[in-house]
Order: structure tokens, then C-alpha cells, then sequence
């Protein structure tokens, strides 16, 4: 990533509280990195999907266990990686949330939210790492 403007790399505690707190610490750097106000917000649902995520179904809200959380900011582009310590999913075992016989399902929506607002979606093999980019159109 080039002329990045801001980065993180640390483990976090497994609490939502503390994901909170870096997210707001991210809308922050986004905000001065100059992105628009679309792509914060976009950016802000999917990082909070991706971290509760993590916390409540990858680590079962484990107060032992950890999140290690990468974000790299630059003008032109986003990288965020998280990675919990559970056993992993299979994302492609997903009900998808806008078919009919899904809609009164609550899975899946937020995973569809992170495809709608980052340019690049990927997990590990394992399922427990989400590695998202944004780059500024």
C-alpha cells in the first residue's frame, strides 16, 4: 500500500466495547485521509460486522481469547484484516439473505453488507480471517 496515512496492528480483547472504540479511532483516519462520508460509512458497517463477527460467533464472547486487528488507511485505498480464534466458518454455507425462503433468517445479512461496501471480500481457508479492501473509485 502506498503513502499510507495510518495503521494498526495489534490484538484486541474479545470485547465489543473495545471493537467499538477502534472503530471509532478508524472513522477518524478515514476522515482525514479525505473519504467521503459514503465510503466511511460503508466502510464503518463493514468493519463492524466483520469485528462482531469475530467477537460473538468466531470466539463465542470468549473473555479468554483475543482478536488480532490489521487496518492500513492510505488516500486511495483500505486494508482491514481480522482474525479471531475460533474454529472458523465456511462462508459459501451461508443462507443467502435476499432469497424468499431466507428472509426471515438473521444470518447473512452482514456478510452481504461487507460484499455491498468493500471492493474485495476474502476469508482464509480456515474461515477465522476476513481480509477486506476499499479502494477509492
Amino acid at each position: 500500500m502506498s503513502n499510507q496515512t495510518w495503521s494498526f496492528d495489534q490484538r484486541i480483547p474479545n470485547d465489543t466495547s473495545v471493537g467499538r472504540e477502534l472503530l471509532d479511532e478508524l472513522v477518524v483516519q478515514l476522515k482525514r485521509a479525505e473519504w467521503s462520508e459514503h465510503d466511511v460509512h460503508g466502510v464503518h458497517l463493514s468493519v463492524e460486522e466483520a469485528l462482531v463477527n469475530a467477537i460473538k460467533h468466531g470466539n463465542n464472547e470468549d473473555p479468554d481469547t483475543s482478536v488480532h486487528v490489521v487496518f492500513k488507511v492510505s488516500a486511495a485505498e483500505i486494508l482491514i484484516q481480522i482474525t479471531d480464534q475460533g474454529e472458523g466458518f465456511d462462508p459459501h454455507e451461508v443462507p443467502d439473505p435476499t432469497l424468499d425462503e431466507n428472509l426471515a433468517v438473521p444470518s447473512g445479512r452482514g456478510l452481504m453488507l461487507m460484499k455491498a461496501f468493500m471492493s474485495v471480500v476474502h476469508y482464509n481457508d480456515k474461515g477465522n480471517q476476513v481480509i477486506m479492501e476499499k479502494v477509492k473509485n
